[in-house]
Formats: C-alpha cells, structure tokens, sequence
C-alpha cells in the first residue's frame, strides 16, 4: 500500500494518494459540503474515523471500514451540569457550559486495546470509548479536578483538549495538552492525573502568572514514537521539550526564523528531529516576510535549518493549524496544509516540496497514512 493523505477541511475529507511520479486527489470526497474538524487513521486495524461540525446542529462522528462506506457512530455527550452557586464577592467564577462545542483531537489507545479510542474537546473535556466509538464516557477525574476552573480559552473562547498522546510502552500513560490549560499526565489510563508543564511561561499573563503550569497555552504536543520520554511541543510563546517524560520542559530558543506557531512534528524514530512551521507571532499570524517555510532541527532545538525549496516565497500569507502538519511512519513524508487551501508534501524530510493543490478548502488537520 502506497502513501495516502488525509486531508480534513471546512468542506469536506479529501484524500491524496501517491501514484507513479505524482499525488493525485481522489475525485470522491466524503463529507463534501460540511467541515470537518480532524481526521483519525486508526494504526492497528486501519479503520478511519472523522469528526464533522455541523454548528447549529452539532458534533457528529463517523467510522469506515477498510474497503467499507462511511457511517455515524457514537459522539460524546457531556452528564447534566449540576446546580453550584457562585459567589463572585469571593472570587467565585461560574463553570462553563457542560456542552459539547468542537471535537479537536481523536486518538487510537494501545495495541492491547484495541477498541479503545479517545477524543478531546471544547470545553476541554477528555473521552474514552472502548467500542470504537460506539459509546463515550467522560473522564471524570481530570473534568472533576478543581484546577480546570484556572483553564480558559486561547484562540476560542472555551479551553480546548487538542493533544492526546498514547505511550507506545503502556498504553495507560496518557499526556495530553490544554490550551489554555497545560500538559496532563496519566499513568494508570485516566484514573488520575498529574499537572506536568513545569518550565513552560505564558507570556502572556501578568508576572506572577507567567509559571503557572495551570494557565499554559500548548499549541500542540506531540511524543517520539521510538522514545516516548521525548515531547516537543509548540507553544503560544515559543517551543518547549521535555526529555524525562513531562516532569521538566526546556525551552528552544533558537527556532528559526521565529518560534511561534501553531504545529510540530516529531520524527518517529529520532527525537533529536522536529519539525514546524513558523509564523510571526500571535497578533500577525502569517509567515515571516510573507513566505511560507519549515523549519527543522536535527540536534534536539540547538539549531534548525529552514527549509523553502517549493514552498512560496512572495505574497503567501498561508496560515498552518495545529494539526494540519504530519510525518508519516518513517520519519521520510511529511505533509502540510493551510487556512488558504494549499496543501505541500515532501519526501525528503523536508529538504524539497512539492505542492498538491493551492486551491482546496481550508484546512484543518492533515494525517499523512502509510
């Protein structure tokens, strides 16, 4: 089986495959017309799952069986919010709406689970499901922790739950990233959980908040496959990485031409290799000089080269989301896609681009499969 891409816009799925000396887009889109907000290759058994915002009429999840159609299964759905009395003369604030929003991440659990998924949201929520999502549950015990009151919205108005990151050795450590709520750590699959972003700052609040793990804006998080102590993240105020399992993060500052952005891409294999794709900084969301470019660094953040071979250099003004970078399994393919519908892929670990199409929808999440 070749490469595919999985492409997930504001309407539609669309799907690019590696033919012999190009990549071409499948002339069937699924969901054509309706956005969808991420897309999920389920690595142990190939089924593919996809999450649509239908707005005024809600969240919907669908699942494909290999060589099957698309159907709609479960989606998660928040228990009746109870009654508490906020006090605000004592500081109190009132919680926020137990009401799905936006379905932001899918994840597939280990392979000795092998019906279990999990799903981030806005409001921040955590779900599990155990029969391919059929059915959710909400994670109690990290909705029910007094500190998500701190959390609050980054570019939305809700905090989201963007990252999940299943551990390859022990499929019941689970990280996860919050924006804006921090880096969670669970070792024993979401009974408890540990707040982990230590060595982060957030830039953005007053000085005495600055380190606060509680109120950190992790654009992305994303862990090594062959070593899973190793996480890079891309942060609202920079890139950090963490070498001993989230108990300490460093920040790289040498990211070039910036450190801010939205996505990040690990390669499988080696942690000392990441890649991203740089903007100017939060209140000019573009590229720098108005060219796209990634960067990549292949020494753990000490330098990084940055790479513009077929990438536009005059008048692009593409932004990339957080989840619209991906590497595939051999740390070789690399694609990415942006707000203005164009869509570049390299098979060369980013030395090269090439570009699929500068005229798709905007994108959200790309999933490079194979």
């Amino acid at each position: 089986m070749g490469t595919t891409l999985l492409v997930a816009t504001r309407k539609g799925l669309f799907t690019v495959r590696r033919e012999a000396q190009t990549w071409e887009i499948d002339e069937q889109v699924a969901f054509l017309g309706d956005p969808v907000s991420v897309v999920l290759a389920d690595p142990r058994d190939g089924t593919m799952y996809a999450a649509l915002d239908h707005g005024h009429f809600g969240c919907k999840i669908h699942r494909q069986e290999p060589g099957g159609e698309w159907h709609e299964v479960g989606v998660p759905i928040y228990p009746e919010q109870p009654d508490e009395p906020v006090d605000p003369a004592a500081g109190g604030q009132p919680d926020v709406a137990w009401s799905l929003k936006l379905i932001w991440s899918l994840a597939a659990g280990g392979p000795d689970q092998p019906d279990t998924l999990w799903c981030g949201t806005l409001p921040g929520g955590l779900f599990r499901s155990d029969d391919r999502g059929d059915s959710w549950s909400l994670v109690r015990a990290l909705w029910d922790d007094e500190r998500r009151r701190e959390w609050f919205g980054g570019g939305a108005d809700l905090p989201g739950l963007h990252s999940i990151c299943v551990d390859p050795r022990d499929s019941r450590r689970i990280t996860v990233g919050v924006s804006c709520g921090g880096a969670w750590v669970s070792r024993d699959g979401g009974e408890s959980w540990e707040l982990q972003a230590t060595g982060m700052v957030a830039r953005y609040m007053p000085d005495e908040e600055q380190l606060n793990p509680n109120i950190q804006d992790p654009h992305c998080i994303v862990q090594c496959r062959d070593v899973p102590d190793v996480l890079w993240t891309q942060h609202h105020n920079g890139i950090w990485r963490t070498v001993d399992g989230c108990k300490s993060w460093q920040e790289i500052t040498a990211g070039e031409p910036s450190c801010f952005g939205f996505p990040v891409a690990v390669h499988p294999a080696d942690p000392q290799t990441a890649w991203f794709v740089p903007a100017v900084r939060d209140d000019q969301r573009y590229p720098w000089g108005a060219s796209v470019v990634v960067s990549r660094t292949r020494d753990g953040g000490q330098s990084f080269d940055v790479l513009s071979k077929g990438l536009p250099q005059r008048h692009a003004y593409d932004l990339v989301y957080r989840h619209a970078l991906d590497v595939d399994s051999s740390g070789q393919t690399l694609a990415f896609g942006s707000t203005t519908g164009s869509l570049w892929v390299s098979e060369d670990q980013g030395d090269s681009w090439a570009t699929v199409s500068e005229h798709l929808p905007p994108i959200y999440a790309v999933r490079v499969v194979g």
